[in-house]
């Protein structure tokens, strides 16, 4: 199948071009590279670069089949501050490259969603049913988005899979030795800063008050890899006319305590950290249920949190100067 892979040189997207190559698809990566890099664009795929509204009719018309749609802007504090820039990117750009499908024919799209669309949640484990109250204008632009797949798939017969996911984590080794992993300019995810961390200058623990077995937060991670393979199992389901939306998570969660911890033992080194207040609107438990998915495409996380922070430590590793 001929694929394109939107966003395709970021963390996520570079793993699922790289697998969609490893299983014989002809695959076409479009990304801006403004949170991207080229060289995570995996050996065999063609790269264009350039932007949804300026390049996607045109990348489109070459044969493409079906999208796996990963372009968008998913900084939550950026998004405060600026909502425009988010509105603009992660709606009005996914609007561009859905009406550029719909002229040339293309009906197949896997869109990569968030966690951040439920907000707060009144329960955990998270259903696909529940409440959709996003606490900020990348989790609303991220809702709006699968709204208007909704009436894509309703109004122009489009095959849509949308994938909440919660905390991804893990490198991916793919052709060449090549590891791929998380190079976020700032890098606001657990695992890598745990990594980072330095006696002078510790990893933040941001509150250890919270109703959970250790007091910090719970939070559900799930392997960069096993989330490819849900991308791929996701573009063979999609269905004319349909939108599924799936969850993703391990299903049980992990606290900040506990992810140090493992960092610690895989690297060997006694990581620093050090406890400050809460941030504002952080919930104390957000666990994701993946049994829909489960029941209906047979996907379930396969790796576990030492097996993510070994990766990511690998992937660490192999980036720095010897």
């Amino acid at each position: 199948m001929r694929v394109l892979v939107t966003g395709g040189a970021g963390y996520i997207g570079s793993v699922v071009a790289g697998q969609l190559v490893a299983a014989g698809h002809d695959v076409t990566v479009l990304d801006d590279l403004s949170t991207g890099f080229a060289d995570a664009v995996p050996p065999g795929a063609t790269f264009v670069r350039g932007t949804l509204r300026d390049c996607a009719a045109e990348v489109l018309a070459d044969g493409i089949e079906a999208v796996l749609h990963f372009a968008a802007k998913s900084l939550v504090g950026e998004s405060v501050a600026n909502p425009a820039k988010y509105w603009s990117n992660n709606l009005g750009g996914t609007i561009s490259l859905l009406e550029a499908m719909r002229e040339i024919g293309v009906r197949t799209i896997v869109f990569s969603s968030t966690a951040a669309v439920y907000g707060e949640p009144e329960r955990t484990p998270i259903l696909e049913t529940d409440p959709t109250r996003p606490t900020s204008p990348y989790g609303a632009s991220k809702i709006a988005v699968d709204t208007t797949l909704t009436e894509y798939c309703r109004l122009h017969g489009f095959g849509a899979v949308s994938l909440r996911y919660f905390n991804v984590a893990g490198a991916y080794e793919g052709a060449e030795d090549r590891w791929v992993g998380e190079r976020h300019h700032p890098e606001t995810h657990l695992i890598p800063n745990v990594l980072a961390a330095t006696d002078a200058r510790p990893v933040q623990i941001f509150g250890d008050d919270y109703p959970t077995p250790d007091g910090t937060c719970v939070r559900d991670y799930i392997h960069v890899t096993d989330l490819a393979d849900a991308h791929l199992r996701a573009l063979g389901a999609a269905r004319a006319g349909e939108h599924r939306i799936y969850n993703l998570g391990n299903g049980t969660g992990f606290s900040v305590r506990e992810v140090i911890e493992v960092c610690r033992e895989v690297t060997g080194i006694d990581i620093a950290a050090e406890v400050g207040p809460r941030r504002p609107g952080d919930p104390a438990v957000l666990v994701a249920s993946s049994a829909k998915i489960q029941s209906e495409l047979g996907w379930r996380a396969s790796r576990d949190l030492r097996t993510m922070a070994a990766d990511a430590w690998r992937f660490t590793q192999a980036r720095s100067p010897q």
